[in-house]
């Protein structure tokens, strides 16, 4: 199966928004912040409405299914950064959507993003995650009411995955690299 590299490029959208998702490419599901401050998943804030989870991880293959095309995506440590900043720099925290439907929600907003930089020391593990160095992490504020109870709280979504367009290259892997 051909593996494309999904790299930065600075004259295009990239990462234009970042949808919620029952299941999310990336395998990370987020964990709702609990005012007992208790690590479990599905807790729920009714004050806060804030979820966090993993926006992008490096190195890991993505299986895609477009049309029948099978393939695999992977994104650098370089590239998340790439986009990470890039989606700060264009303003794009507002533009969600719930599973990629192309209609933007209203009352819904990231309010923090960072990339891991230490595995075994980041914020995220107060949560239970661990996730590589050059990760893309991320809160998002749910200030949506009909959002958080219909889709939140019921667990129709589980992640983030994120909306973008990206030039994608042909990876050469062979059993020696890989």
């Amino acid at each position: 199966m051909k593996t494309f590299r999904a790299k930065f490029n600075p004259d295009a959208k990239n990462v234009y928004g970042v949808s919620l998702v029952e299941n999310p490419a990336m395998e990370g599901d987020f964990i709702q912040f609990s005012k007992e401050k208790e690590l479990k998943f599905a807790d729920v804030d009714k004050d806060k409405r804030r979820v966090m989870g993993l926006i992008l991880e490096p190195n890991k293959l993505v299986y895609r299914n477009q049309g029948g095309d099978e393939f695999n995506i992977v994104f650098t440590e370089q590239d998340i950064e790439d986009v990470a900043y890039n989606f700060q720099k264009q303003s794009n925290q507002k533009n969600s959507t719930i599973g990629h439907s192309g209609s933007n929600i209203e009352g819904v907003t990231f309010v923090e993003t960072w990339l891991v930089e230490n595995p075994k020391n980041d914020k995220s593990n107060n949560f239970g995650f661990e996730y590589p160095k050059g990760s893309w992490m991320g809160v998002m504020q749910i200030d949506n009411e009909q959002i958080w109870l219909e889709y939140v709280e019921t667990g129709k979504v589980k992640g983030f995955s994120i909306d973008a367009f990206m030039q994608l290259e042909e990876l050469n892997l062979n059993k020696s690299n890989m």
